[in-house]
Formats: C-alpha cells, sequence, structure tokens
C-alpha cells in the first residue's frame, strides 16, 4: 500500500511539470494498464500502478479546473455578476480584493468561470467610488470587468497562475463603478464554507479590534485564522531569514499541541465521570472519546486555518491515528504518514507543487528517518521532554538543508538558535493565548491579546536581531537535480541510526551543494536577461565577472514591486549577492519603483541615473553617478556606452523625466543591444542627428515599452534591429504597444518579442542573441494561450 501511495503522489508531481495535458484516449490507457498492475505482484508493479493512477488522477482534476475559461472576447467588458463573497476579504489602502462565487451572469451571452478573484478600488483606473462593505456568505450584483489568469512569467519567480489554478479560480477582475447596480442582495447566504469564512472573519475583526494599530496584530490573526496577508514585508524577510517562518502559521505543531490537549481534557473528564453515577467509561472507552475529540477539534481548527498543506497533513495524520484507535488497530507511524500523502495528493493534486507540501512532508519523513532504531534512555520526565525536543529539532535542521537551498537558495545559519527560542514561545505561550483571546469574552479576550502581542514582539526583537547578523544566511545558487540528490543521500547518511559507521562523513555531500558559484559568460560574451515584470522595465546585463542592471522595474503596491517579486528572487536563485551598478534611467514609477528595496537587500558598487540629488534612490545609493552621453567602460571585453541624455539638458527644468531617459547600448564581439529606456521622437531625432553610427544595434528594447510617442521609422532606420523586446503588463492600460507601432517593426522584418507573451527573456551573445523564451522554456499546461 505504502508502495502505491509514493507511486501516486509522484505520478500527480510528474503531471505538474506538463507542457500539455494528456488526452483522454491516453488517461484512458494508462488507467487501463495500471489497473492490469494491480492485479500482479511486486512492489515496484503496485508503485508504477499507483505512479499512473496519480497521473490520470491529477490530469483529470486539472481538466475539469481549466474547462470554466473566460472567452478573450470578453476580456475588459462591463459584466453584471450575482454571487457571492467566499472568502475572507482582504483590505488595503485603497481598497478590498475576495473571491466571487459567480450564481448568475446578467448578460446572456457573456459565460463567466464559476469563481473569480475581484478588487474594489477606491480610485484606480476610475473616478472614485464607495467601497461595498463585502463581508464573507453576502450575495452581491457587481459590475465588473475581467480577464483571463495571467501573472508574470519569470525563473525563480512565484507563479501566480498555478495558485490561481488550485484556488480554483479563472478569473480576475476589478468592480466598476456601476451606480446603483453595485449592490448587497443578501445579508448572508447559509453554507458551509459561509459559516466557516464568516467566523474566521468574526474572529480576525475580534483581533485586530482588541489591537488597534499593534505592529504584530497581523501575526496574532495569522496564529489563529491562518491569513498571513497582514504581515509586513519586513517582518517575512526577519522570519525567513531567521527559518522561523514555518511557525508565523497555523502548523502541524500548533494543530497537534491544541488537538492533544482537548483530547486530554475529554479523556480526563470522561474517566472521572464514572464517579458521578454516570458511569460513562462504560458505554464507551476513554481512550475513544479522546482520539474522537482530538480529530474533532483538529477539523475545526484547519478549517479555521483556512486548509493550507502543512495544516492538512497533520489533520489527515491525527484521522488515521483516531480512526486506528477507534477500530483498536495499532499502525505504524509510517502508514499513518502515507495516508496523509494520499490524502493530500487525492484532494488536492496541485498541493504537490507547492514548497509547504515539501517541507512539511519531509520533515515528519525525516524525523521517522532519524528515530528509527532508536532506543530513549529513561529519564526525568522533563529532562527526557527537552533530549527528545532538541533531538527532533537537531533532526530537522539538517533534513532541510538541501531541500531550503532548493526551493529558497539559502539556509538559516541561525536558526536552530532562533527556532530553539521560538518555537516555546509561540507554541505554548503565543497560540494558546490568541486562541483563548480570540473566543474568550471582553475584557480578558483583550487582556489576553495584548499579552499574546507582547511575547510577539519581544521575539520579534530578538530575531530581528539574529536576521541582522552577517552570518545570519548562507546564499549559494539553487542546485542541479543531480547536485540535490546527492546532498540528499549525504543527509541520510547523517541521519542514519546510531552504529551506522562514519555518519559525519556525510557532511562532504553538502560542500558542492553550499558552496556553488554562479554561472557567468565567458570573457568577451553577454548574457541578457529582460524580466517580465508586469508593465515596466528590468533588464540584468551579465560579463564574466560583472553584473549591471538596468531599471528596477515598477511598484505595484506600497510594499510589492518589481525588486522583491521578480528581481531579488531571481538574484537570489542564481546566487547573485553583488550587484556592480545599477542604472535607473528615470524617474518614473515603472522604472524605478524597485530602487530603495533593491539597494537595501543588495550590495551595489554604484547607481547610474537622470534622477535629482533628492531622489530617494540617490539618496540611499552608496556612490551615484548622473548618466550623460559619452560615458563609456569595458568589462570582461564587453563595451558599455551611454548615449543619452545630453549635459544640458538637466538644465532644462520644462523637460519630461522621459526626455532625460538613460540610453545605454552594450557590444560583445559582433553582438549588440540597445536599451533605450522611455525616450521619444524629439530625443530620438537628436540622437540620429548627433551620433547615428552609434545606434545600431542587433537587439533593441522598444523606446517607451513601444509607445506611439517613439519608435520612428528614422530611428529604427539608424538602429537597424533584428529583434525588438516590448516590456510590457497584461492588456496594460496604455495598450502599449501600439498597433501602428507593432506595425511598423512588421513592415520592417523585425522580429518582435513580448514579455506579457514570452515571459522572461533571455538573450546570449555567444548563441548570437538567439532568444530564449521562459513561457516556452519552461511551458506548463495552466499557461494561458
Amino acid at each position: 500500500m505504502r508502495a502505491a501511495i509514493l507511486g501516486f503522489a509522484c505520478g500527480a508531481a510528474v503531471l505538474q511539470i506538463q507542457a500539455v495535458l494528456p488526452s483522454p484516449s491516453t488517461m484512458f490507457a494508462f488507467a487501463a494498464i495500471a489497473v492490469l498492475l494491480c492485479f500482479l505482484r511486486g512492489v515496484a508493479r503496485l508503485a508504477l500502478a499507483g505512479a499512473l493512477a496519480g497521473f490520470c488522477w491529477a490530469a483529470l482534476a486539472a481538466h475539469l479546473a481549466l474547462a470554466p475559461e473566460l472567452a478573450k472576447a470578453d476580456e475588459g467588458r462591463d459584466i453584471t455578476l450575482v454571487g457571492i463573497v467566499d472568502s475572507l476579504p482582504y483590505r488595503f489602502g485603497n481598497g478590498v480584493r475576495f473571491n466571487f462565487k459567480v450564481e448568475r451572469v446578467l448578460d446572456a451571452q457573456v459565460t463567466v468561470p464559476p469563481r473569480v478573484s475581484l478588487a474594489w478600488y477606491a480610485g484606480y483606473r476610475e473616478a472614485l467610488q464607495p467601497i461595498g462593505d463585502v463581508q464573507p456568505g453576502e450575495r452581491w450584483q457587481l459590475v465588473v470587468r475581467l480577464q483571463r489568469p495571467h501573472g508574470n512569467a519569470n525563473p525563480h519567480g512565484f507563479d501566480y497562475e498555478a495558485w490561481l489554478l488550485e484556488q480554483g479560480v479563472r478569473a480576475t477582475g476589478y468592480v466598476r463603478p456601476g451606480g446603483g447596480r453595485n449592490r448587497r442582495l443578501d445579508g448572508f447566504v447559509v453554507g458551509l464554507s459561509n459559516v466557516i469564512e464568516h467566523c474566521r472573519a468574526t474572529l480576525r475583526e475580534r483581533i485586530l479590534r482588541a489591537l488597534p494599530g499593534k505592529e504584530y496584530a497581523g501575526v496574532i490573526v495569522a496564529l489563529v485564522v491562518g491569513d498571513q496577508r497582514s504581515i509586513g514585508q519586513a517582518d517575512w524577510d526577519v522570519f525567513n531569514r531567521t527559518g522561523v517562518g514555518h511557525l508565523i502559521s497555523i502548523s502541524g505543531l500548533h494543530i497537534t499541541m491544541v488537538a492533544g490537549l482537548f483530547a486530554s481534557l475529554a479523556s480526563a473528564l470522561w474517566r472521572r465521570s464514572f464517579f458521578t453515577g454516570a458511569q460513562l467509561p462504560l458505554l464507551m472507552p476513554a481512550q475513544k472519546v479522546a482520539a474522537l475529540t482530538g480529530a474533532a477539534v483538529a477539523l475545526l481548527y484547519v478549517l479555521l486555518a483556512g486548509f493550507g498543506v502543512p495544516a492538512q497533513r497533520t489533520l489527515y495524520m491525527l484521522i488515521v491515528v483516531a480512526a486506528a484507535l477507534w477500530f483498536g488497530r495499532l499502525t505504524q507511524v509510517s502508514h499513518v504518514l502515507c495516508m496523509a500523502l494520499g490524502l493530500v495528493v487525492v484532494l488536492d493534486p496541485w498541493a504537490i507543487a507547492s514548497p509547504g507540501f515539501w517541507l512539511s512532508f519531509g520533515a515528519v519523513a525525516a524525523i521517522l528517518f532519524a528515530t528509527t532504531g532508536r532506543t530513549i534512555v529513561r529519564q526525568s520526565r522533563w529532562r527526557g521532554m527537552l533530549l527528545v525536543g532538541a533531538h527532533t529539532q537537531y533532526v530537522v535542521t539538517l533534513a532541510l538543508v538541501p531541500l531550503t537551498m532548493l526551493l529558497f537558495s539559502q539556509v538559516s545559519i541561525v536558526s536552530p538558535l532562533a527556532n530553539a527560542l521560538a518555537i516555546p514561545v509561540v507554541s505554548f505561550v503565543v497560540t494558546p493565548l490568541a486562541l483563548a483571546g480570540s473566543m474568550l469574552p471582553a475584557p480578558v479576550s483583550t487582556l489576553l491579546l495584548n499579552v499574546a502581542h507582547y511575547a510577539v514582539q519581544a521575539l520579534a526583537w530578538v530575531l530581528t536581531w539574529c536576521s541582522g547578523l552577517r552570518f545570519a544566511v548562507w546564499n549559494a545558487p539553487t542546485p542541479e537535480p543531480w547536485l540535490f540528490a546527492f546532498a540528499v543521500i549525504g543527509t541520510l547518511w547523517m541521519l542514519a541510526p546510531r552504529g551506522w559507521p562514519h555518519r559525519w562523513t556525510g557532511l562532504a555531500a553538502w560542500l558542492p551543494l553550499l558552496t556553488a558559484q554562479p554561472t557567468a559568460p565567458a570573457p568577451g560574451e553577454v548574457l541578457v536577461t529582460a524580466f517580465d515584470v508586469g508593465q515596466g522595465m528590468a533588464v540584468l546585463i551579465e560579463t564574466g565577472t560583472h553584473r549591471l542592471l538596468y531599471d528596477t522595474g515598477p511598484a505595484y503596491t506600497p510594499e510589492s514591486n518589481g525588486a522583491n517579486r521578480v528581481i531579488l528572487p531571481y538574484l537570489k536563485g542564481r546566487g547573485i549577492g553583488f550587484l556592480d551598478g545599477v542604472v535607473v534611467s528615470h524617474s518614473d514609477i515603472d522604472h524605478a519603483g524597485g530602487g530603495r528595496t533593491l539597494l537595501g537587500a543588495v550590495r551595489v558598487g554604484w547607481v547610474s541615473s537622470s534622477l535629482w540629488p533628492d531622489h530617494p534612490i540617490v539618496k540611499a545609493a552608496p556612490r551615484h553617478i548622473r548618466c550623460t552621453g559619452g560615458q563609456q567602460w569595458t568589462w570582461d571585453g564587453v563595451r558599455f556606452e551611454m548615449l543619452h541624455p545630453t549635459v544640458e539638458s538637466y538644465a532644462d527644468a520644462s523637460l519630461k523625466p522621459n526626455a532625460r531617459g538613460c540610453v545605454l547600448r552594450i557590444t560583445a564581439g559582433e553582438h549588440s543591444i540597445l536599451l533605450a529606456a522611455d525616450i521619444e521622437a524629439a530625443q530620438e531625432a537628436k540622437l540620429v542627428a548627433g551620433s547615428a553610427q552609434l545606434l545600431r544595434a542587433e537587439v533593441l528594447l522598444a523606446p517607451h515599452h513601444g509607445s506611439g510617442t517613439s519608435s520612428t521609422p528614422a530611428f529604427l532606420a539608424a538602429v537597424q534591429p533584428r529583434l525588438v523586446l516590448f516590456q510590457v503588463g497584461y492588456r496594460n492600460r496604455y495598450h502599449h504597444p501600439k498597433t501602428e507601432v507593432v506595425g511598423r517593426y512588421e513592415k520592417l522584418g523585425i522580429e518582435r518579442l513580448r514579455t506579457d507573451e514570452s515571459g522572461a527573456i533571455m538573450l546570449d551573445s555567444a548563441s548570437g542573441f538567439a532568444p530564449v523564451e521562459y513561457r516556452r522554456a519552461h511551458a506548463r499546461y495552466w499557461y494561458g494561450k
């Protein structure tokens, strides 16, 4: 059975890396083979049968999930929907975001998926409008504009489209000003999921009301209802650098603790009821009552937690254990873990693609492996508990090193110390107080929640100090599969049961993993990566020993920008911790939006820009150089030439920031690329008149994202590009690139690529700047066509 379940999970995992889904006939053939294999003996045949079944099951789930689809023709048009708010709304600066279960479409000719994600802005793209006080379970009529699922696609980046698919969301959009048409129809629609979400919203509101304006109120909310969206990015950086991020949610440890507490209480009360005359133990053994109570409490807690993967794993394990106790059948822990694994994959085939899945099951599997055959020496109760806890933490810390390097390209060095402090504080102080405070009446609830907050605040102070240490985190490039497998073998060697020879020699398998260096072009060659940052610019240029970032992407929200969402994850995945230079072409938010975040997260040699001296990026730069035409330098045989702006342009205060955009030309041997910022027709004309011979480039980053004010015929004639790149957002409000501009490039026979269609685009001079499109090189079946 265990072999079949493990095979089932592997088959589902294989499906999640497919570029296209198998056809129904292929699925039927695989299913038939799986059934035939079940009649044959042998562990290998069972594992293969499970793998085929898992592949088919995941494929069937994917076909069903992708079936409801918004037509491309219906993107961006006003549609009136009637439906139910079926998620916990998230309120941010100028609006609220929530999932909407569609019941009716009042526009007869439009087909809308059954679940969509909506944002209701006070003022965005449209005039100011009042925001409805949406609550879970309410029925609303809303006028919306929708689009098909789409997210940025970059190496080492978050796959938003896969996440939407797992959530069952097949369209996203925003609420339009609809006058009287945007209105609440029913205050609450009865349903199990609505009741659960309503309870979560009520508990969250109680916590926030008791902790108004408190810095770590979001952490308390996360521990009670699993909603982590109110935790700031700076706090997450601290938690992740110290390796305690797994505690800032409803983890398996918390669920087990709460379930065990209630199970023990139920058992004690049930046993003592014998002396009250009720004689309840004679009707049902206290052990069965405890098992049933623990499983029921765990289920309730996990439902309130939002049903995350670590919580699911713990719930299913507890249910299996409770069932074994109930029916009087002892079972091995490995069987329990495999049953939980099978249930998770059956109910959510996409869970296997999430980091939480691997970290959760990996940690438990490592504990089982390391404790096999281990003899527990009798100690005093507290000493024994401390030794077991210390050994468990030691095992988990070692076991997850290869996995965290694979998933996050870093390992927290201070994690053992930070967890030794954080686990007891969060698990035995903060969580119980937060749970009790969220449910008990005032003023007791306010007192308990404030005490919990003070504990988190004190813990955060220590963690912040730990995260600031220079050696707090070890970074290295994301390992290749063979390197990861080698490190896993070494880890298993180290965690082998006592008596295994020379266990510490397993450390040698970590050395290639931890000491790997970023790949780099050969001398004289250049590697260019145009990121998919939406409507904005960000390009990384790499030579043999130097790296330059051209623009820092847009700002999406006050805490989210192109740097922390796209650029920094890529640099971390590549193991790049230093940039020799950063060019910020001009001050527009779609080019400079990630600048301050980037400078605060990565060491930078210098910043070159057309920004004024009082700009925050200039003030944060370690060294600032004003970019002007005529600046030149050479790195590793690759030539860099700044062609624009002119020195005189800085004296003209009437010029727009676009007019002073830093235009950079990079030449590696016979290959060159021109990065043209947001210059417009006037600046293009000056460049053609003053330095037309310097404009020639094989690849052109389209000026101003393909705006109608740029890409003049004279400029294109001077550049003579073979390939043009448009860094644009999907269905951006500026309609870039303009149809007439695209036609101009097409008429000249110039190949055209857009980041909203291609994802990140990689160009290597060693291959003649042949473009590599991330969405095609890393194709997945859920990518929109």
